[in-house]
């Protein structure tokens, strides 16, 4: 029974892992098993102690919900880089992002360039052929 060590220590109290101690009344009673956190009527949050006597239940609450705040965040960050990692690949020689396969975007850029290109042939042929018809028609040739 808790209730033996009610005024002794709560080393002793706690000796006895369903024993739960309060220090502002210096009581040692039964855990409240059916809660997960002893009501106020029985001990306020910041007296109660279960397990070891140097942490609080109201500390114990606060560190909890930090560390766990803390895994879901890093968890969260983690899975958001795996699908970026995913959705793109670095490419070093231009510092850039592309896409594993090439989008639309780019097909359309690379088409554009290739017709650039021709008409630029074509051009340079036409000015050829001016040129060199010029050069016949005044016997520079």
């Amino acid at each position: 029974d808790c209730r033996q060590y009610t005024n002794r220590s709560c080393e002793e109290c706690l000796k006895n892992v369903t024993c739960l101690w309060c220090a502002s009344s210096r009581r040692c009673m039964e855990y409240p098993v059916r809660r997960i956190l002893p009501p106020a009527d029985l001990c306020e949050l910041r007296s109660a102690r279960w397990g070891v006597c140097w942490v609080n239940f109201e500390a114990l609450i606060i560190a909890m919900s930090v560390v766990g705040g803390t895994l879901l965040v890093m968890l969260g960050v983690c899975c958001c880089c795996c699908c970026c990692k995913k959705k793109s690949k670095k490419q070093v020689s231009r510092g850039t992002f592309l896409s594993t396969r090439p989008d639309k975007d780019d097909e359309r850029a690379a088409r554009e360039r290739e017709k650039r290109r021709v008409r630029q042939e074509e051009r340079r042929a036409e000015m050829k052929s001016r040129h060199d018809e010029i050069r016949r028609k005044y016997g520079t040739v």
